[in-house]
């Protein structure tokens, strides 16, 4: 009688854990994610080339970034820690935005990137022509963010480009034209993923021209502005579109070596730039202590726009979204 006793107590216990289990799992099974919809259908990257964190967001006056600062940060996310923790010069600092990569590449325009980028996986997977995804820079050399030497993907689903003053690669482009260019390559093609590049900034520190400088980083910051106004008043774009505003390296922080003038190293100066981020998907008028970095981006934008990315080795923003 006790043996039946035992016997009939863990038949009890079996079916219990048993119902139990089944439970769960029918209850996991209902709750297993799907994905996520999301109502940007474009996105554009707006990379504005080498300004140093202490005359922009690191500067509590805002004072050479209005636009950005009073008008753009309301209407999204800023990240004021976000970082390049890899080479810190042009090529090197967009090779991690489109790849999520880091990697030392000769920054003269000689070599190509090491991992295809966001662009080839992005046009393979959605089965879209080169016309739907554009590397629009004034540097001529950044022509190569449109390519890679992955000999699986060279010269396979590479993007449009019109880089330079030709936009064949060649040279330095002035902002203000590359710009105009910009706008009429969206107007006609409306890309769904595009990069765009602004040298001015860059290129006045390099030249050790402290006003022009400054001068330069207020520019950009109106086309930042004209950029997202573009966006909202086509009716294409509106309310589909989410926007990346950063920068490919900082520069020296003040007292180190030359300054202002050059970057390229680990200093603090170099690896601290800026994100902002507007879009359906995203919060409003929210500044984030997160530290994120450079090859987050395109690990964020395969996220919105649902495509694989195998090669990043970012991670999304979560702390972005909605």
């Amino acid at each position: 009688m006790k043996k039946f006793h035992i016997h009939y107590k863990l038949l009890f216990s079996v079916v219990v854990l048993s119902t139990l289990f089944f439970s769960f799992r029918k209850e996991d099974d209902e709750e297993l994610p799907t994905d996520k919809k999301y109502q940007t259908e474009y996105v554009i990257v707006l990379v504005i080339d080498g300004p140093r964190l202490t005359e922009t967001f690191g500067d509590s006056t805002h004072q050479y970034i209005p636009n950005l600062a009073n008008v753009l940060a309301p209407q999204g996310v800023v990240v004021p820690q976000f970082r390049n923790e890899g080479p810190t010069y042009t090529n090197a600092g967009h090779t991690a935005i489109t790849t999520g990569f880091y990697q030392k590449i000769n920054n003269m325009g000689l070599e190509l990137p090491k991992k295809p980028s966001m662009f080839q996986f992005f046009l393979k997977e959605k089965n879209l022509d080169s016309t739907q995804a554009w590397v629009i820079a004034s540097k001529g050399k950044l022509s190569i963010l449109a390519n890679t030497q992955n000999k699986t993907w060279h010269n396979q689903h590479t993007p449009s480009q019109f880089c330079g003053v030709d936009g064949k690669g060649n040279g330095y482009e002035n902002d203000n034209k590359t710009w105009k260019n910009t706008k009429l390559l969206l107007a006609q093609y409306h890309p769904k993923l595009t990069l765009i590049n602004l040298l001015e900034v860059d290129v006045r520190g390099h030249q050790n021209e402290w006003p022009e400088y400054l001068q330069a980083i207020k520019n950009t910051d109106k086309i930042a502005l004209e950029l997202w106004n573009f966006i909202q008043s086509d009716s294409i774009y509106k309310d589909k579109t989410t926007l990346f505003i950063t920068n490919d390296h900082g520069r020296h922080t003040e007292g180190h070596k030359n300054g202002f003038v050059n970057h390229g190293d680990n200093c603090e100066g170099c690896r601290a730039i800026y994100l902002v981020a507007l879009g359906p998907d995203f919060k409003k008028n929210i500044t984030l202590p997160n530290r994120y970095e450079q090859i987050d981006i395109s690990k964020t934008i395969s996220e919105l726009l649902h495509f694989s990315n195998p090669v990043s080795c970012g991670e999304v923003m979560t702390d972005l979204f909605k």
